[in-house]
């Protein structure tokens, strides 16, 4: 498979909403290879997407891209699992799927917007993401080893 052209938009890149069309398969594929969701087992996945607002971006009807909201539709949300394939990065994808995802009719009006990311403070920034304001107010309980403890691991 040649890679795409830096400089075109992909051809024939879909951006789809419906639950129907998002392969859990493909995303599983890739998340239980990242940094934060190292291992994560597949039935974690569906759980997790069946619980989320998705969007998934399709070229030629293949999932090269992906983000899931976790939010109440009403106050808050939390941007998780954001990713595109390797092939396919460069293209304006990442930005397609997010702009469509902060553009959906369920996603406004929410008071807080959170995220957690390593390398994309840059992509998150022109959404108006900022560091914490208060991060003294802010806990977390964090179990990285937890998809490794799982008997579904």
């Amino acid at each position: 498979m040649t890679s795409p052209d830096p400089n075109t938009p992909a051809a024939g890149l879909e951006i789809t909403f419906d639950p129907a069309r998002i392969d859990v398969e493909a995303a599983h594929a890739f998340l239980r290879t990242t940094y934060w969701a190292q291992d994560i087992p597949l039935e974690v996945v569906r759980r997790a997407i069946a619980g989320s607002l998705c969007v998934a971006a399709l070229d030629a009807g293949r999932q090269v891209g992906f983000a899931r909201l976790v939010t109440d539709r009403a106050t808050f949300a939390y941007l998780a699992d954001v990713y595109v394939l390797p092939a396919h990065r460069g293209l304006g994808i990442s930005r397609r799927m997010l702009d469509a995802l902060f553009g959906h009719p369920e996603v406004q009006g929410l008071r807080r917007l959170m995220l957690v990311t390593r390398d994309a403070h840059g992509l998150y920034a022109t959404y108006g993401f900022t560091p914490l304001a208060a991060p003294d107010r802010f806990m977390e309980l964090h179990r990285p080893g937890v998809y490794q403890a799982t008997p579904e691991g």
